[in-house]
């Protein structure tokens, strides 16, 4: 056996000429759609995810400025900036780019993002809304996992999913999202007793803790279908995810490669949702 291949390359092309179109129409009306990312750290994959995005941006026809304000940046400097940002008509999108200078916690500072403009969904605002079933953006790489189901059928009314992992980022918005789509939902985390028993029973396993090669064969049942949220660096400079992608490749029915998966339509809803912003605005 060996799993079906979940690429979202495809989806993200169709996600990413659909913004064009609009980006193009937005501009035509004197309203160039425009997303602005704070960066305060000097991580590489934080550097090659910007880069990505930026690239992207610029091929959709959207603005992209990086806000660069260096790995010493004092959280009050992180806040000022995303604010002014915010108040700034010409831009429709700010992301603040983790990880963050030492004392600085994502939960206070995205605070300083109006929801409106928080395209991928880090304010407590944007989440409680979204957890409340109201309109919000909801964080891409949570949206992007539903989205990559979703393009290749998997019908998740009634299925049982296993969430690894419980960040603000992916593991609880995503939670919801599959709520919302009538999925019965159990989140694991570190204090999990005996994973492999949780997730091995589960119809759909998301593997989003950020520690590479942690889902194994034992953790996945035969036909099961594996979402590879992970993104860690190798030394070589390329990624691995958060799944053993050989083993569970055998056992699973579907599994989503790292990279060519999720991250691709991620940034591709990024640039959706900036455009909804700009239309909007």
């Amino acid at each position: 056996m060996s799993a079906q291949v979940l690429s979202g390359k495809e989806l993200a092309a169709t996600v990413r000429a659909e913004a064009a179109e609009r980006a193009a129409a937005l501009a035509a009306a004197g309203r160039p759609p425009k997303l602005a990312v704070v960066v305060a750290n000097a991580d590489e994959s934080s550097a090659w995810y910007v880069r990505s995005i930026a690239r992207a941006a610029e091929k959709a026809g959207i603005a992209c400025d990086i806000v660069g304000l260096g790995a010493e940046a004092d959280p009050g400097r992180i806040r000022d900036r995303l604010a002014e940002l915010s108040a700034d008509d010409t831009v429709h999108g700010v992301i603040l780019q983790t990880p963050l200078p030492r004392g600085a916690k994502l939960e206070d500072l995205a605070g300083a993002i109006t929801v409106g403009k928080d395209v991928d969904g880090a304010n407590p605002l944007s989440l409680g809304r979204l957890a409340a079933g109201l309109p919000a953006f909801a964080p891409a790489t949570a949206e992007a996992i539903v989205a990559i189901l979703d393009h290749h059928g998997v019908d998740l009314a009634g299925l049982h999913v296993a969430v690894v992992g419980r960040s603000t980022v992916v593991g609880k918005p995503v939670a919801h999202l599959l709520l919302d789509r009538n999925a019965t939902v159990t989140v694991c985390h570190s204090r999990t007793r005996d994973l492999a028993a949780v997730t091995a029973v589960a119809d759909v396993v998301v593997a989003a803790a950020g520690r590479p090669g942690l889902i194994t064969a034992e953790h996945v049942r035969t036909g099961a279908v594996v979402v590879d949220v992970g993104t860690n660096p190798t030394e070589d400079g390329g990624l691995v995810g958060d799944v053993d992608a050989i083993a569970v490749a055998e056992k699973a029915g579907a599994l989503t490669p790292v990279p060519g998966g999720v991250g691709p339509v991620t940034t591709a809803l990024l640039l959706r949702h900036t455009v909804r912003s700009a239309e909007r605005g």
